[in-house]
């Protein structure tokens, strides 16, 4: 936008001034011509003047010719006389010479003094002299080409120097204008982006033309539109979530009546983690900002499938975790890290044949970049299996992958499933490495039991 604006104001200005400084030089060749013009005519009728007492007499003609002598000076027009016999005195080196008596000689001998232009190029103004002995001398004054325009060329570069002068200070000020329009419009797109990035307390300051003033109130209004909007759904969320504490109650009450003591502690134990997980759903739903954006995920990762574990083993199936060692940190809150990593295990406990092993892997990629995978040798789905959300086979709400894909996307990963018959279903998930050190891991954290 800036540099637009210089471009039309160059363009313009140069428009203009073109318009306006062509006529001008145009007008100072012709006022020099016309000055210079001026100054040779008033030169050939003081010659003529002081001639004329001279040449009124033969004795006189030595005065005569040393008058025009006197006034042939280096860069000065050529004054010549021409006498009524043809002869020329001080036309050149020869103080006497004959010339060509032309038409304009002949018209200026009739009394008449004008000026016109030869064909040679110049100007040149003849005066006649009244009462000369042997007839009407003419007074004649040579311009040259270079005599007669002498001065333009300064002229012209002034003229060029206020044009240029007149350009940069039209860019200047375009300048100026251009840098208060395009910084408001970046400091609006900075605002934007901080709400786009999720800081809700972003506003905008109306400054600038009144185009972007109102740009920046509507952003304003729809900054604080979508913050109670948000609000509304967190308290709403919560209300949801607090309606489970009664269900959740009843069954922990039908646990304690249990005669099996051992089976009554399990379930009671499996109910507590279902009460702390609806109150972290709670609290979730109630923080609007999120305390801890960033995860190990090596350590997430062992730390659910330590508490799988115990599931695994009671339906047979084989578990390895490979090359979860040391740390992992991605910009992922834990919470959201757990809810991915417990949805891709949960899935295989669930839809594949007991027994069937599976595998969990943490590393670096060649990228640079953290990666998780959950493999199973399961035999694969289907070939029509759409992996989307609310969509599933196996009589689930089919939430689970795309709460997984939905977790890397959302940090600037990527989401990636492959599956056949022969090799099982292998899900990997990529994070981009964060940039400072993680908040830290509550080691032991429960969770879901289905």
């Amino acid at each position: 936008m800036r540099r637009s604006l210089l471009l039309l104001t160059a363009a313009t200005t140069a428009l203009v001034l073109t318009a306006l400084l062509v006529p001008l030089t145009l007008l100072t060749r012709t006022h020099a011509a016309d000055r210079t013009t001026a100054e040779a005519t008033a030169r050939a009728q003081w010659v003529a003047h002081a001639l004329g007492p001279a040449l009124a007499t033969r004795d006189e003609r030595e005065t005569a010719e040393q008058t025009v002598e006197s006034v042939n000076t280096q860069d000065l027009p050529t004054t010549s006389l021409v006498l009524a016999d043809g002869t020329v005195i001080g036309a050149g080196p020869q103080r006497r010479s004959r010339a060509h008596v032309t038409d304009a000689i002949r018209l200026a001998r009739t009394g008449r003094a004008f000026t016109y232009e030869p064909s040679t190029g110049g100007r040149q103004v003849l005066v006649p002299v009244q009462g000369a002995a042997d007839g009407t001398a003419v007074v004649q004054v040579t311009l040259t080409e270079r005599q007669l325009y002498a001065g333009t060329m300064t002229s012209w570069l002034v003229l060029a120097g206020i044009g240029v002068g007149l350009v940069l200070v039209g860019l200047l000020l375009a300048d100026r204008l251009g840098s208060r329009l395009v910084g408001a419009a970046r400091r609006l797109a900075r605002t934007a982006d901080r709400l786009a990035a999720g800081d809700l307390t972003a506003r905008a300051t109306p400054e600038g033309p009144p185009e972007l003033r109102l740009v920046a109130g509507e952003l304003n209004h729809l900054a604080t539109r979508i913050d109670e909007l948000l609000t509304a759904e967190r308290e709403n969320a919560a209300d949801l979530a607090h309606r489970l504490r009664t269900p959740v109650a009843a069954l922990r009450l039908d646990a304690e009546t249990l005669r099996d003591s051992e089976e009554a502690h399990r379930i009671a134990a499996d109910v507590a983690a279902l009460e702390r997980s609806v109150d972290d759903v709670i609290r979730k739903a109630r923080r609007p900002f999120r305390d801890a954006p960033y995860a190990d995920l090596a350590a997430v990762a062992r730390e659910r499938a330590a508490f799988w574990l115990p599931l695994a083993e009671d339906q047979g199936r084989t578990t390895e975790i490979a090359a979860i060692s040391g740390t992992h940190p991605v910009p992922v809150p834990e919470d959201d890290l757990t809810a991915a990593i417990d949805a891709l295990i949960g899935n295989v406990l669930d839809h594949t044949p007991l027994g069937t092993p599976f595998r969990v892997t943490v590393r670096t990629n060649p990228a640079g970049e953290a990666e998780l995978s959950v493999a199973d040798e399961g035999p694969g789905l289907p070939p029509t299996y759409a992996a989307e959300r609310g969509t599933s086979g196996g009589g689930s709400t089919g939430l689970g992958l795309d709460i997984a894909r939905r977790t890397a996307q959302d940090a600037g990963g990527t989401f990636d499933m492959a599956s056949d018959a022969a090799h099982g279903t292998r899900v990997t998930l990529t994070f981009p490495q964060a940039a400072r050190r993680p908040a830290e891991t509550r080691p032991g954290r429960p969770g879901p039991t289905d």
